[in-house]
């Protein structure tokens, strides 16, 4: 006698949110990084059953380091479980969230999400003359030429930039490198184009191979999986007390790093603005 519930489990897909900006301070909701999600992705990977994991992107980049590790992370489960993964985006995958969603076996996209921007990029500011202005003299003692590389508040120095230059280029290498592993004959245009730094719309990413289609989560995976497959959704939890206390967005953990915070929160936000978002 067969009894149907018993018999006939439905198709489960783990779905892992990777939101927000990737950075190495950051914890919870609104940040991407390793030690967030470690336990995360282990837990989506060991979902018994799992006939594939998806990768649900929404974030305009940030650090290469921390963007790499969660890569190797993903693939690494992969492997091991056995698992095609899946990746969509929703507003935006650039910069290092393109970099995340490479570590799918298929990328799909909104027609109208922003997909690209494999380029290294860093900002700063140039200070040399606030300090004059108050009268704040600032004392600064180092042991080695060039522990003052980049110094906001000096002028800036040819030879730091020259420096700055091939930091950048070495970075931008490595990402080119997984685009090409990652994609192979897929990509549709010249690397003077592609990997430019500019971004797309999920339509032209398309054309130009960096996605494989078009579409939202939920209908490709009931037409591949059928109506009822489960999607089971993992992602960074917050802590008791945020949760106790109805916190959900930026608030300072204590007052002494509350310009810490305030800074990542202006430079997050920064990040987001480049793609209009």
């Amino acid at each position: 006698m067969r009894i149907p519930f018993l018999t006939r489990r439905q198709p489960t897909v783990p779905v892992i949110r990777l939101s927000g900006v990737i950075a190495a301070g950051g914890r919870g909701r609104g940040t991407i990084n390793l030690p967030t999600l470690s336990r995360v992705l282990q837990r989506a990977f060991s979902v018994r059953g799992a006939r594939a994991v998806v990768l649900d992107i929404n974030s305009p980049g940030g650090s290469p380091v921390q963007s790499a590790m969660v890569f190797d992370r993903i693939r690494s489960l992969a492997e091991e479980k056995k698992l095609p993964v899946l990746a969509f985006t929703q507003d935006v995958a650039a910069s290092g969230g393109y970099w995340l969603a490479c570590a799918a076996d298929e990328i799909f996209a909104n027609e109208n999400s922003i997909i690209g921007s494999v380029g290294v990029i860093s900002s700063s500011f140039g200070l040399q003359g606030l300090l004059d202005r108050f009268g704040i003299e600032r004392r600064v003692h180092t042991s080695g030429d060039r522990k003052g590389f980049l110094d906001p508040f000096l002028p800036e120095k040819a030879e730091d930039v020259v420096r700055l230059k091939s930091l950048q280029a070495e970075i931008h290498e490595s990402f080119r490198s997984l685009v090409r592993e990652r994609r192979q004959s897929r990509l549709k245009a010249d690397e003077e184009v592609l990997f430019s730094g500019e971004f797309w719309t999920g339509r032209k990413a398309k054309e130009l191979g960096l996605v494989d289609g078009l579409g939202d989560l939920r209908t490709i995976l009931r037409e591949r999986y059928g109506k009822k497959v489960r999607l089971p959704v993992f992602g960074p939890e917050q802590g008791w007390l945020r949760r106790r206390m109805g916190i959900t967005g930026w608030f300072p953990a204590s007052s002494v790093h509350w310009a810490d915070d305030l800074m990542d929160t202006i430079e997050a936000r920064a990040t987001w603005a480049r793609y209009g978002l």
